[in-house]
């Protein structure tokens, strides 16, 4: 797994795909995004309810999220019904030194 290290006070981009058995894409039925910042605050954006979780094309999905806090940042990507899939990762922000 790749760790991507931001500068506090990035932004950061988080990109979720979702394919079917075939490889092709394909918007599953529900798609949620989650993260949880390194002071164990969870958040939870579901597409089309919440307009951080952007649709950029069949299947590919992102969230901007504004690093504002030192250490380590975890997100997980689900969809459920059709092309119902589960992915999780995490990245760094590291503390400004001024």
């Amino acid at each position: 797994m790749t760790i991507n290290v931001y500068q506090k006070g990035d932004v950061a981009r988080v990109t979720g795909a979702f394919k079917d058995s075939a490889g092709a894409a394909i918007d599953p039925t529900t798609v949620k995004f989650k993260f949880t910042t390194p002071a164990g605050v969870t958040t939870i954006y579901v597409f089309g309810t919440d307009g951080q979780l952007v649709k950029d094309s069949t299947g590919n999905y992102h969230v901007d999220l504004n690093a504002n806090e030192a250490g380590i940042w975890f997100y997980r990507w689900e969809s459920s019904g059709t092309g119902q899939a589960a992915q999780e990762g995490q990245f760094t922000v590291e503390p400004s030194g001024f």
